[in-house]
């Protein structure tokens, strides 16, 4: 079934599993007047189908090329095709493609699932955890298959794309499991910038959490997004990453959510994490 939007607003919180089901302008005399421009609504082909939330752009190409899509009743050109989504009316086999409702889920995803809707070697991926009837959702950021925790997940691209903008500075926190025993001076380190294959990695903050036997946990907060940067990092100190737990972004947070359980983002939750955008 699909999640109401404000399925907060009444009281109940939505705990799931994956097999639960959810015309041209007049002329004139003088002039011609031109319709009225929404350069906000004219977007690619593609594009128009991943925001309406039917498919993934990568989905959308292959329509295209398949010559499934029809434009205002015509046969679709190319992919770079442009459209107006306020104007246009988009059938694919046969059906009139309308905007889904907004979905804004949270997934607690477990390790060793990829982030991807479908993948070419065949491994288990995130959508594995979510149920049936669900519009096309994408994921807002990623986490690699060795690394678990907090994923949303949602068709409203432009929310996403604020969230995922780089200067948007959204702190995303993790809890890590490292194979040594972090110091006070592991732990300064870290919280200091370094430089890797021509980047510079940094954390908004990092802590001790805990320590036992031969490995700790701390607390790493990131504002920014470079490819497996916790693990850089840990690794320019000579340490190695056991576990990774993405356990909040901005200041929505895990919870109590367990291993492959999804649910609804409460309305509030929503506005925290815009609000988290500077």
């Amino acid at each position: 079934m699909l999640l109401p939007e404000n399925a907060a607003s009444v009281g109940r919180t939505y705990i799931m599993s994956r097999h639960d089901s959810w015309q041209g302008a007049p002329r004139s005399a003088t002039r011609r007047i031109q319709p009225p421009f929404h350069p906000a609504t004219i977007v690619s082909l593609p594009r128009a189908l991943s925001k309406l939330g039917y498919c993934s752009r990568t989905e959308a190409l292959a329509l295209i090329e398949a010559g499934r899509v029809l434009v205002d009743g015509r046969p679709a050109r190319a992919a770079s095709q442009r459209v107006d989504m306020a104007r246009a009316v988009i059938v694919v086999d046969g059906a009139k493609i309308t905007a889904q409702d907004k979905v804004y889920l949270m997934l607690n995803k477990p390790r060793g699932l990829v982030t991807t809707r479908r993948d070419p070697r065949q491994r288990d991926t995130v959508y594995d955890c979510l149920p049936d009837g669900l519009p096309f959702l994408s994921p807002v950021g990623r986490l690699d298959k060795a690394s678990e925790g907090l994923l949303l997940l949602t068709n409203d691209t432009q929310w996403a794309e604020q969230l995922m903008n780089p200067a948007s500075g959204v702190p995303k926190t993790y809890h890590v499991k490292i194979d040594r025993v972090a110091d006070e001076r592991f732990v300064s380190a870290l919280s200091e910038p370094v430089e890797d294959d021509g980047e510079r990695l940094s954390a908004a903050s990092v802590g001790l959490l805990r320590t036992s036997g031969r490995s700790s946990w701390i607390e790493i907060v990131l504002t920014e997004g470079r490819n497996r940067q916790v693990r850089r990092m840990v690794a320019s100190q000579g340490a190695n990453v056991l576990r990774l737990v993405r356990v909040a972004i901005g200041g929505v947070s895990l919870g109590d959510l367990t291993k492959g359980q999804v649910r609804s983002l409460a309305p509030n939750e929503r506005v925290d994490l815009q609000l988290s955008c500077s």
